[in-house]
């Protein structure tokens, strides 16, 4: 079951003292964001906190739950809980502050289907006139094909 819409909404407008917090829907459930980190997950209906030592002495009494099978185990917000607002955003406010900055994507590495090729399926060589980047000439049709139509057109001629 996925979570609604109205729900999300809610935890939001509860938030609004945190000025940069985002929901972005995954899966059919939220992941909230404070500075640029995912803070928390809203997963069937129900908010979840990454834990944080800060965020553990905020709340007292902590009551753990998984989001999903398979999820480390993060701090379970009850609904009576969400409506302090200023409680909550205290307590998001935190946990941004304690998580570490997300690890920055590697640059994407051509697949090994299309790294060779152009767009026309030609094969690609690259002169290495430069070490910063290198151009490309088009060196005429991929030797497999050619070996299909050899073997073709020798069939045909028997």
């Amino acid at each position: 079951m996925g979570t609604k819409q109205q729900i999300v909404d809610f935890i939001l407008e509860q938030m609004a003292g945190v000025p940069d917090v985002t929901a972005r829907k995954m899966f059919g459930e939220f992941a909230l964001y404070s500075m640029g980190k995912v803070v928390a997950l809203v997963c069937d209906d129900q908010l979840f906190v990454k834990p944080t030592d800060a965020g553990k002495s905020w709340i007292g009494t902590v009551t753990e739950g998984q989001p999903y099978p398979g999820a480390k185990p993060c701090f379970l917000i009850e609904g009576d809980q969400w409506e302090d607002g200023d409680w909550l955003s205290e307590l998001i406010r935190l946990t941004a502050h304690a998580l570490p900055m997300p690890k920055p994507k590697p640059a994407p590495r051509p697949s090994a289907r299309t790294s060779g090729r152009s767009s026309s399926g030609t094969r690609v060589q690259s002169d290495a006139t430069s070490k910063a980047g290198a151009k490309r000439r088009v060196t005429g049709k991929p030797k497999a094909n050619t070996d299909r139509r050899r073997k073709a057109k020798s069939k045909v001629g028997k």
